[in-house]
């Protein structure tokens, strides 16, 4: 094989209580084509002028982790990247690279990996699969580390007709400068209070009860602290439900905010645009629906 083109989803991660653990993916795409040859990245679209281009690049260390894996020399390779997914907004543009780079490297090199396989590789270089595996799967997972070098991920039913409406902020989020804000430790009732939100929410999501996902999509593990350097967010989240959203939270550590809807969704839209320019936030609102695919191969050659 000369040439694979391959595509992977954004992703939201977290859903409000299920931190680090539950994902789902949404129908946008970033598309990535290797070919062999001398190295070279180019990227066109979102990020282009932000994400490195080099071996620095995540789609590169995607690609490099399955040659590693298998025990195969890296070639030289071209990688030309068109993303779609909104750089640093908490809509998985980190993981799509990862997953792009991992799904174009198993075709290229004739791995052909599974998708425990991969989500293994994945889960390892992002350090945890709430992004990668609903980017791998489609749709909603669920995903734990069992041990030191094992990952465990099941994928939740959700029906079809659920849709993502976002407000997407100018602002960009650093992921660790994000996660740098959360306490260690944290109190017996905030971790019973989340306990009980995660596993509504996936029965929520599962059993198409949508009318619980107001209360499923609750948190207190990591938007309370998050809302000290995004001071809108429960406003959006509030405008979200007013418009009727089913449920609404901070996507991945932010700052987009996403609301679930099976309606409503231009209402949604325009209540959440409109609490933002009430709080002086810069964006754009966006409606899309869940992904129920994940990434795949689209061309080879």
């Amino acid at each position: 094989m000369n040439s694979v083109t391959v595509r992977a989803p954004a992703t939201t991660a977290n859903l409000g209580p299920g931190f680090d653990s539950i994902g789902m993916a949404l129908d946008m795409w970033n598309e990535l084509t290797i070919t062999r040859g001398e190295f070279s990245v180019s990227t066109e679209g979102q990020g282009a002028d932000l994400v490195p281009q080099d071996t620095r690049n995540l789609i590169v260390t995607g690609v490099n982790a399955v040659f590693n894996h298998i025990g195969e020399p890296i070639p030289g390779l071209q990688y030309h990247c068109t993303n779609a997914i909104p750089f640093a907004r908490g809509m998985g543009s980190s993981s799509a690279a990862i997953v792009s780079g991992l799904v174009a490297g198993s075709a290229i090199s004739g791995a052909d990996l599974s998708k425990e396989e991969l989500t293994v590789l994945a889960a390892d270089i992002e350090g945890h699969p709430d992004n990668v595996a609903p980017a791998i799967y489609g749709g909603c997972t669920v995903g734990v580390r069992n041990g030191t070098d094992k990952w465990i991920v099941d994928q939740v039913s959700v029906p079809e007709g659920l849709h993502a409406v976002l407000f997407v902020p100018e602002m960009l989020t650093n992921t660790h400068e994000s996660r740098a804000v959360l306490p260690d430790m944290i109190s017996r009732t905030d971790a019973v209070f989340n306990i009980g939100r995660a596993a509504l929410l996936v029965n929520a999501l599962s059993t198409g009860r949508f009318e619980l996902l107001k209360y499923a999509t609750d948190d207190r593990l990591h938007q309370p602290h998050r809302t000290q350097a995004f001071k809108a967010m429960p406003h959006l989240i509030e405008a979200a439900i007013k418009g009727g959203a089913h449920g609404a939270f901070l996507s991945g550590a932010g700052p987009s905010v996403l609301a679930l809807s099976t309606g409503r969704e231009v209402t949604i839209s325009y209540e959440m645009a409109e609490s933002a320019r009430t709080h002086g936030v810069d964006g754009k609102p966006m409606i899309m629906p869940v992904a129920h695919e994940g990434a795949s191969v689209v061309s080879s050659s």
